[in-house]
């Protein structure tokens, strides 16, 4: 590639040199990760992988709980490069953690990445040199790195989040967080078990461990609104007679709104009949995955009043489903605990039929919260002290920022990120930030993060953070640097969008209040995949927004 230096057969160990000098380093060997380091090695780059796992995979390394598997549908969550897809087929149309990690494997043979990779490696500090023009990045175990280029990949959902509940430490049983659960599993089989959150992490532990457990008490303070997912199997046959079409498939998953090809017929509700309104839905319904949620009138996340005829319509649906009226009562109250789609929906198989199984017993945490755990289990507000062998926390994550902020990544003046963005996230485009030169983030705050397909949002934020470096080497650019006045543009762009919708109606982890003390502000880019990708190319053609520095002349 002209103007790009070609040091990709640099000799040597780098994985035992104390000290590293690369082109560009990228931190995370998820589906970011691993699609970055192949469009930067494709253009020359001497780039590596820094990992914290033992394995890639990213959220897909961490997640073994039970029934841990990814809830948007293949053959849209995968790559799109020819050579990883033509030789694989998937066994289910939505992949469980055990074969998304054989399809890492896979993919990382396949693109010749595997001696570019370097597991167990946490980064902790990150520092730009303003002499060099380059990176200084700290690991854990004192190794540094210096590099031209800092492309941080650490995922949306990598930071725990811990509740601090009051004698948690007393806890004498076995307590496990989610994206903490051994490689060896668990056995639930016989035991007392209690699952706390009721995200989509804990839709999908409760739907395995209320078949094991002697007994499930389910601790939940906001019901799921959860749709029905359709599970089946995928024969290798069907697979390969579609694949002539893939690239088709695949160039219309850019060409949509949340990365899939859900077309809407752009209708807003008051537009249609009720009679064709119901067909609608039933036949949304029907296809299972995001088809109710995202293919859905165009009104639907801007109208209470369409919004809750379609809470009604799913609350229908989930009553005839549970035949314990308390129950239903929880977890289909007659009153939306909130519009619908402002929180991550789950994709269920039988959560349902499950909670209402009758060794499975709710908490309703809003009118009974957890007082303390004690050493036999966890004592509520009403005194009842409920003895479990083990305790799950599907709790979540510092969800979107949380990677970025907590890996001691600092500005020209050193100040940390975390600091930076205590008062609300600044990025522009949702790939560069102020004061962080030739930093990129991919699967980043404000961008389509998620609300999208994710293997979309990552090769399009990929693509384009290659766009950049071929672009500022065949212009004899030495530095780019988003301008604080783009980056506030942008930050505000996104909020005024999101106040035009229902989502500042939720607590949810789309708009950070997850999280205690964390600002509450939306952090996704709200317009769209295909928007989000035009807006960024118009701005890199012309640098829109950045600050550039030329290489001084020799």
């Amino acid at each position: 590639m002209p103007g790009l230096p070609n040091r990709a057969s640099v000799k040597g160990d780098w994985r035992t040199d104390q000290f590293i000098e690369l082109d560009a380093l990228v931190v995370g060997g998820g589906f970011g990760g691993l699609y970055t380091l192949y469009k930067l090695r494709q253009l020359g780059l001497d780039a590596k992988i820094f990992e914290a796992g033992k394995a890639l995979g990213g959220v897909w390394h961490w997640n073994r709980y039970p029934g841990a598997r990814v809830d948007s549908e293949v053959p849209y969550y995968q790559f799109t490069v020819r050579e990883v897809w033509k030789d694989w087929n998937w066994s289910e149309r939505f992949p469980g953690h055990e074969e998304l990690r054989r399809y890492f494997e896979h993919a990382a043979k396949t693109l010749d990445l595997n001696d570019h990779i370097q597991f167990e490696t946490i980064v902790v500090e990150c520092n730009f040199d303003e002499t060099s023009k380059r990176w200084s990045v700290k690991t854990a175990s004192g190794r540094e790195v210096t590099c031209r280029y800092l492309i941080v990949a650490a995922g949306s959902s990598y930071k725990k989040h811990y509740p601090e509940f009051p004698g948690i430490e007393d806890y004498k049983g076995v307590l496990l967080h989610s994206a903490d659960f051994p490689e060896e599993g668990h056995y639930f089989k016989g035991e007392s078990t209690a699952v706390i959150g009721q995200g989509s992490t804990g839709v999908q532990i409760v739907q395995e461990v209320a078949k094991q457990a002697s007994d499930l008490t389910v601790f939940l303070r906001t019901p799921n609104i959860a749709l029905p997912m359709r599970q089946r199997p995928m024969s290798a046959a069907e697979q390969n007679q579609y694949k002539a079409i893939y690239e088709t498939i695949f160039a219309a998953t850019r060409k949509c709104f949340f990365g899939v090809p859900y077309w809407s017929d752009g209708k807003a509700l008051d537009e249609v009949s009720e009679e064709e309104r119901m067909t609608r839905w039933e036949e949304l319904w029907a296809r299972g995955a995001f088809a109710f949620n995202t293919a859905n009138y165009r009104d639907c996340m801007f109208n209470q009043k369409t919004n809750d005829l379609m809470y009604e319509f799913w609350r229908n649906k989930v009553c005839a489903r549970i035949k314990d009226q308390a129950k239903k009562d929880l977890v289909a109250p007659e009153k939306p605990p909130h519009p619908l789609g402002t929180k991550r929906p789950s994709l269920e198989q039988d959560y349902y039929e499950c909670i209402d199984q009758d060794n499975v017993h709710l908490v309703d945490l809003k009118n009974n919260g957890i007082k303390r755990f004690v050493a036999e289990g966890v004592e509520t507000e009403d005194g009842i002290v409920h003895k479990f062998d083990t305790v799950v926390l599907a709790t979540g994550y510092d969800a979107i920022t949380g990677s970025f902020t907590g890996m001691g990544l600092k500005d020209r003046q050193g100040v940390d990120l975390r600091e930076r963005w205590k008062e609300g996230v600044k990025t522009h485009l949702g790939m560069t930030a102020p004061g962080l030169p030739n930093m990129f983030m991919v699967y980043s705050p404000q961008a389509p993060t998620a609300l999208s397909n994710g293997t979309t949002t990552i090769e399009v934020q990929g693509d384009l953070v290659a766009d950049m470096i071929k672009k500022m080497h065949e212009e004899g650019i030495e530095t780019i640097e988003a301008r604080p006045e783009a980056a506030d543009k942008w930050a505000a762009d996104i909020q005024e969008m999101n106040e035009q919708t229902l989502f500042p109606l939720t607590n949810s982890w789309y708009m950070g209040a997850n999280i205690p003390g964390k600002k509450r502000e939306q952090l996704n880019y709200l317009a769209g995949i295909e928007t989000y990708e035009r807006v960024c190319k118009e701005a890199i053609e012309s640098w829109s927004g950045f600050e550039v520095t030329k290489k001084a002349e020799a």
